[in-house]
């Protein structure tokens, strides 16, 4: 297997960043959601980090022989409890060709890293609580549920 590197990503990433969003939904989405509002709206913040980079901010793509594999964003925000900054992942994303070849792993650990890099002691993200593929993933590399949101359709 050729390896997987780690890369910032740029403007040169757009398509590739945009299709990949169509990945975050392939799961069963709860009724009152749709593929296509989980996409666009990932695809939304997505899109503006990379259009405007900041210290604050992390879009890496995994690389595989110069073609595309995965990707990341991470942001920085206060934990709501104590104020620390902490890590937080927006979006991961792993193409269909490369899941199960740790591609979500180097990833996540270059998210860590940078969040390491900047003195922060905690990074967060979300999972869908269907999406029982990612939460695995996630679970298996150390991350554990701490909040549960329920949400009630008016």
């Amino acid at each position: 297997m050729t390896p997987v590197t780690l890369r910032r990503a740029g403007p040169n990433d757009t398509d590739y960043l945009i299709a990949a969003t169509e990945r975050l939904a392939d799961f069963p989405v709860p009724s009152w959601r749709t593929a296509s509002q989980i996409a666009q709206a990932d695809r939304r913040i997505l899109l503006e980090a990379v259009a405007r980079p900041g210290d604050r901010t992390l879009v890496l793509i995994a690389d595989q022989a110069g073609t595309p594999v995965g990707c990341l964003f991470a942001t920085t925000t206060n934990d709501y409890f104590d104020g620390a900054p902490v890590a937080h992942v927006e979006v991961v994303v792993v193409s269909r060709e490369a899941q199960g070849l740790g591609v979500g792993r180097i990833l996540l650990d270059g998210a860590e890293q940078w969040a390491r890099a900047r003195g922060y002691s905690r990074i967060t993200l979300n999972a869908f609580s269907a999406n029982l593929h990612a939460r695995a993933v996630y679970e298996h590399l150390g991350y554990a549920p701490e909040i549960v949101t329920y949400l009630k359709v008016l």
